[in-house]
């Protein structure tokens, strides 16, 4: 039997990649497709890969042309595979030619011409695009513009210096960067005007607050999204999932630590500046992992301080204690101090351990008391998770529903303790 394999993403499923598997068919007798996992594709920088790995699989087995459809996860896999299946033939795009001549070891290797005209970028590009206003003034706003260029179906826009009410007119929508004390008034602005809103965290400075802002995108039948782009990465995401099905046991403290200090910034320098505090700044990403891990509903909250020198409104650094029913949570962030910035899950039955800076998570560890039970697990993050965050935004906006990723309850939750460090409630204030 004359066995052939070719490998592919297959995302959204057109008439080229019909062809070229009838082409792929036509070389031998049994015909074995590949297609890549989510994760694999991310590793190799697809971040615009609109449909699930399973959605893709059903589309190839619905053409009739696969005898066997296998999933590609890592890298050398296909040398792999070939000698496993015992394959004949290798085919694949003309686009790819001489990639894969190192396969030609063990079989043959068969360029294949592809459709012309047709792509998948093209179809998830096809219609108009969403037109992404950019606000704000801070450096992080030029990264953001700079990799929304890689993520089809968004077209951003600079609003950097551009005055607000008026840019609005030709968006579809915003992402706010702009200062934390302006955001829920130009979010509401712009949901009233039918403008979907992704906005840095935080939003708003309490759970009522931000409970008015998700109302309000769903009366208006627009997408508001909680833009900590910690929570889009893969490496955060499968850190989430392993905690939660109990590979630690049960978790009885998380520890998160975000800190940040520029060499040309001192104490002084920072309270005269109109920058974000601490807790503005890193309070979200901080106390993300905390709430999606233990929940919201703690039962005590210890907040302790440290106040630039001369400026009582701005934090250096902040420590925030949680106590529930059957855990414990510590939270330090700061902009005029600096520590490790790792994240530390305990478990009653191993641990979770991410290095600094693990708010930019690519790689985590999985310890147990016994090392050789300890596991390492390795993601790759492109553009500091943004193409991630920007596909999120546009699949909440395409299917009209709440993001996944950063759900209303965290939000609040967020909103609350930021806000409540604001307004000094339950907050012990230490003087530099």
């Amino acid at each position: 039997m004359r066995k052939v394999i070719t490998y592919g993403t297959y995302d959204m499923l057109h008439y080229g990649h019909v062809r070229l598997l009838q082409r792929a068919r036509a070389l031998g007798d049994y015909l074995v497709v590949g297609v890549t996992s989510d994760d694999y594709d991310r590793s190799r920088g697809k971040v615009n890969v609109r449909q699930s790995l399973m959605e893709r699989i059903a589309a190839v087995e619905a053409t009739g042309l696969a005898d066997e459809v296998i999933v590609e996860e890592y890298p050398g896999q296909k040398i792999d595979d070939v000698r496993r299946l015992g394959i004949s033939v290798f085919t694949v795009g003309s686009d790819w030619e001489g990639q894969f001549d190192y396969l030609r070891e063990w079989c043959e290797v068969v360029y294949l011409p592809r459709t012309e005209g047709v792509s998948s970028s093209q179809i998830r590009a096809g219609g108009e695009p969403l037109r992404l206003g950019v606000v704000g003034t801070t450096p992080y706003a030029g990264k953001v513009l700079e990799q929304a260029a890689c993520v089809d179906g968004v077209e951003a826009v600079d609003c950097r210096h551009s005055d607000y009410k008026e840019l609005l007119d030709g968006l579809d929508a915003v992402m706010l960067l702009s200062h934390p004390r302006e955001h829920e008034g130009q979010a509401r602005e712009a949901m009233e005007r039918g403008l979907h809103v992704l906005c840095e965290s935080p939003a708003s400075f309490s759970a009522e607050a931000e409970s008015g802002l998700y109302a309000l995108a769903q009366e208006n039948g627009v997408a508001f999204v909680d833009a900590v782009k910690t929570a889009y990465s893969t490496a955060y995401d499968r850190l989430l999932l392993l905690v939660k099905t109990g590979a630690i046991g049960k978790v009885v403290s998380v520890d998160a630590t975000c800190t940040s200090l520029r060499p040309d910034q001192t104490a002084s320098a920072l309270a005269r500046s109109s920058s974000w505090s601490s807790m503005c700044a890193w309070g979200p990403t901080a106390l993300l992992p905390v709430f999606q891990l233990l929940g919201t509903s703690f039962e005590d909250r210890r907040i302790s301080t440290v106040l630039a020198d001369g400026d009582p409104s701005f934090d250096l650094f902040t420590k925030i204690d949680f106590e529930y029913a059957c855990a414990v949570a510590s939270v330090k962030v700061g902009k005029g101090a600096k520590s490790e910035g790792e994240l530390v899950v305990t478990g009653t039955e191993g641990y979770v351990y991410v290095p600094a800076p693990w708010w930019k998570t690519d790689y985590f560890e999985v310890r147990f008391e016994d090392p050789s039970r300890n596991r390492r697990y390795f993601y790759q993050l492109e553009g500091e998770g943004i193409p991630y965050e920007l596909v999120s935004f546009l699949r909440t906006v395409e299917r009209a529903g709440t993001c996944p990723y950063v759900t209303p309850g965290i939000s609040a939750a967020i909103a609350q303790v930021v806000g409540d460090h604001l307004n000094g409630v339950g907050v012990r204030r230490l003087a530099l």
